[in-house]
């Protein structure tokens, strides 16, 4: 039984339930509601060749490259500049002595750490890690108890050393299936950037260049940032991709943020016409116990912004009070659909995204 069959068959009595379950022998068919969030992490390593190839074969329209620089300023797919002592294997080689702090252990009162930076490694040194699962035990006393393996899906390969990517690699990869990019230009250190000898609009910059050098249309580009600065820099220097231009709103991280129509409009007005916030932003509960847009949403539609949000199947969702069992996920699915109108959600596991949508015809 595959995933998607599981949480339709966990569903209570439901129309609901009676579509989706009428749909269960349909072909896979891409779609670009369904979005690939570091490839597909629930199973596979994130960022990793197999795991966008999983991805693909799950039917995402789009799949998304986190980009970060090497010492020697090439562009690579990973979620942050320094997780590779928890993404890849660099604390059990050579490589770990280059790290921009050692691994410490375990003792009472401190947890076991490391950082390991892209930013520490050239391209090529880069390229000769493992990708692994993020998953660490800070109770560790060594580096072989710290680099914990991670059970597999069931259904899904131990994939002990996946591949990992350049930017560059992605791309073609991707280009290769017929899917859309939807790269994230991540935020490096300060001091990396100076050491780099990189403003942040270079490395705007340089993001965009590979596209272009690799002759890929703007419309199947969807540029991301939590940087409004960033974005504002994107918008206003390359107008032929500002369409798909993706604000990632982190706001609501602040207890103060307040989402308001004059807001909205004011980002429309400036020319973001996607604005891309976390689940819990976008639905809330009625008093009926049923799920309904928030003001956030209906404030960004008001303003004519589509809407993407993330982050489907990486953890119940923590929509206050409502989410109990994991079939609960589909009824956040679909109202994600129904209530926040959203074009497209980001997903661990972009096959339960994809088949909804596929019944959907999405």
């Amino acid at each position: 039984m595959d995933r998607f069959q599981y949480l339709v068959g966990e569903l209570n009595k439901s129309s609901l339930k009676t579509k989706l379950s009428e749909c269960l022998s349909l072909p896979v068919r891409s779609t670009d509601f369904s979005i690939s969030h570091r490839g597909a992490p629930r199973g596979y390593p994130e960022h990793s060749r197999e795991g966008y190839l999983a991805a693909i074969e799950m039917g995402a329209g789009l799949v998304e490259c986190d980009a970060v620089l090497t010492k020697d300023r090439e562009l690579v797919c990973r979620h942050s500049e320094c997780d590779l002592h928890r993404t890849t294997n660099v604390l059990k080689t050579e490589l770990a002595s280059q790290c921009n702090a050692p691994f410490e252990p375990w003792k009472p009162g401190s947890r076991a750490t490391a950082r390991c930076c892209t930013s520490d490694l050239t391209l090529r040194q880069f390229k000769s890690l493992c990708a692994r699962s993020d998953r660490v035990n800070d109770r560790a006393t060594s580096v072989e108890e710290y680099l914990v393996d991670k059970t597999p899906m069931k259904g899904t390969p131990n994939v002990r050393c996946g591949t990992l990517q350049t930017h560059r690699e992605s791309i073609r990869l991707i280009s290769e299936h017929g899917r859309k990019h939807i790269p994230e230009l991540k935020v490096m250190n300060a001091q990396t950037l100076r050491v780099l000898n990189l403003s942040v609009e270079q490395y705007a910059d340089m993001l965009l260049s590979e596209y272009r050098s690799l002759d890929i249309s703007p419309d199947r580009v969807f540029l991301q940032s939590f940087s409004w600065d960033v974005i504002e820099y994107w918008l206003g220097h390359y107008p032929q991709y500002a369409k798909n231009v993706v604000f990632l709103d982190g706001r609501g991280r602040n207890p103060s943020f307040r989402s308001s129509q004059p807001n909205m409009e004011s980002l429309y007005e400036k020319g973001l016409r996607i604005i891309a916030p976390p689940i819990p932003m976008l639905l809330e509960m009625n008093e009926q116990g049923a799920l309904q847009e928030t003001r956030y949403a209906s404030h960004a539609l008001a303003a004519g912004l589509d809407l993407i949000t993330w982050t489907f199947e990486s953890g119940l969702s923590d929509i206050p009070g409502f989410s109990k069992t994991e079939s609960d996920r589909v009824w956040v699915l679909h109202a994600l659909r129904d209530e926040a109108k959203v074009r497209g959600v980001f997903s661990d596991w972009p096959n339960t995204v994809t088949r909804y949508a596929n019944c959907m015809n999405l």
